[in-house]
């Protein structure tokens, strides 16, 4: 008995659970999923901090059209890759990413297309969305990882940091063969991020019509990337 809890819950703190449990959204409940995909070498903290404060409106925006599962993946140091499990509430990924730090390393844009595509077998992804800003990998080696994810159906948003040019060139490719989008934002520009991340849920939850009619709505990134991607946003 020594080892129970000394202090049982409220009926009011029981209540408070079975609520926010009924809210939260099962993996077979929610209409899209979405990996989110980061570098974590080195130069890559700044933006993995405001990444890991902003992705819980990932989940937020996606809820009223559907809801959204997120899988994280990331690579870091010297060959590390890591995927985690999918999840549909902001908490758990949250927990997940202020877990890691950043180690130097060389890009794996490769492994996370092979990854995509892998998962994409498993199950339906509705997009992959890779945040970068820079690009040391074989093109062609690169270029057929992104064929294979083409033909699963599921579109890369590459998010671009900065304006490194080999990252550009690699990464509009990628967007170009998975009929997704190439967008580059300004270093340490967190709310510029945000609303890219925003846009990329809604999409992952709705598909285009939904993009579109968030992009009427809120206008700024989110009608950047529905145009980038050929949905109608006047």
């Amino acid at each position: 008995m020594a080892n129970l809890p000394v202090q049982r819950s409220s009926s009011k703190d029981i209540a408070a659970f079975l609520h926010k449990a009924a809210r939260t959204p099962t993996l077979a409940q929610v209409k899209g999923r979405l990996i989110f995909a980061v570098d974590a070498t080195m130069s890559r903290q700044p933006t993995w901090d405001a990444a890991t404060e902003i992705q819980g409106d990932m989940f937020e925006v996606a809820q009223s059209i559907g809801g959204l599962g997120v899988q994280l993946v990331y690579f870091r140091g010297r060959g590390e890759f890591e995927a985690s499990e999918w999840t549909t509430t902001p908490s758990a990924l949250a927990m997940r990413m202020r877990n890691v730090r950043t180690r130097s390393g060389f890009t794996q844009l490769r492994r996370v297309l092979h990854h995509a595509a892998e998962e994409a077998r498993r199950t339906k992804v509705s997009a992959l969305v890779y945040v970068g800003d820079c690009f040391e990998e074989d093109p062609e080696v690169v270029a057929k990882e992104a064929g294979a994810l083409a033909l699963l159906g599921v579109p890369a948003f590459m998010f671009h940091e900065a304006d490194d040019p080999n990252a550009a060139s690699m990464f509009h490719e990628v967007a170009r063969l998975t009929h997704g989008v190439y967008l580059r934002f300004d270093s340490g520009a967190a709310k510029q991020l945000r609303d890219l991340l925003k846009a990329a849920a809604v999409y992952a939850a709705g598909g285009g019509s939904a993009l579109n009619r968030f992009a009427e709505l809120t206008g700024g990134e989110a009608l950047r990337l529905a145009r980038s991607i050929g949905t109608k946003a006047e």
